[in-house]
C-alpha cells in the first residue's frame, strides 16, 4: 500500500515537472514538427478525442496565420475530412476546443492539467481498490 501511495505522489511530481518541461521544449520545436507529432499521434486512433483534433486544427490554423495565408485554406480541408470519419458532435466540439486553444491557451493548459491529473486520481483508486480485492 505504502509502494502505491509512493507511485501516486511521484506521478503527480513528475507532472508538474513534465508540464513546465514539454511547455520549454515545445517553445524550441519547429512549429511544422509540433503538427507532425500531432498528426503521428492521432494517425493510430480510431476515435480520437474532440480535444486532441482541436489541438491539430489550432495548430494547422496558426500556420495558415504564420504563413500569411486565409484563414481555413487548408484547415477548412481537415475539417471536412473528418464530417466523413467521425460524429458531428466530435467535428462542433474540436471546432470550440482550436478556437479556446488559439485564444485563450493559458486556460487550455490548465484544463489539459486538470485533466491528467484525474485520470491519474482515478487509476489510483483503481489500482487501490484492486489491492484491497486482492487482501
Amino acid at each position: 500500500m505504502k509502494d502505491l501511495r509512493k507511485q501516486v505522489l511521484l506521478f503527480f511530481i513528475i507532472v508538474d515537472m513534465i508540464s513546465e518541461k514539454d511547455l520549454a521544449e515545445l517553445e524550441n520545436v519547429p512549429y511544422e514538427e509540433r503538427i507532425s507529432r500531432v498528426e503521428k499521434l492521432l494517425e493510430g486512433k480510431e476515435n480520437p478525442r474532440a480535444f486532441e483534433l482541436g489541438l491539430l486544427l489550432a495548430l494547422k490554423m496558426g500556420q495558415e496565420i504564420r504563413e500569411k495565408k486565409p484563414l481555413g485554406s487548408e484547415s477548412g480541408d481537415l475539417v471536412a475530412s473528418w464530417s466523413g470519419k467521425y460524429p458531428e458532435s466530435v467535428v462542433e466540439e474540436a471546432i470550440a476546443s482550436a478556437k479556446e486553444f488559439l485564444l485563450h491557451p493559458a486556460n487550455l493548459a490548465e484544463k489539459i492539467k486538470s485533466g491528467v491529473m484525474k485520470k491519474a486520481a482515478e487509476e489510483s483508486k483503481q489500482a487501490q481498490s484492486e489491492a484491497e480485492d486482492a487482501k
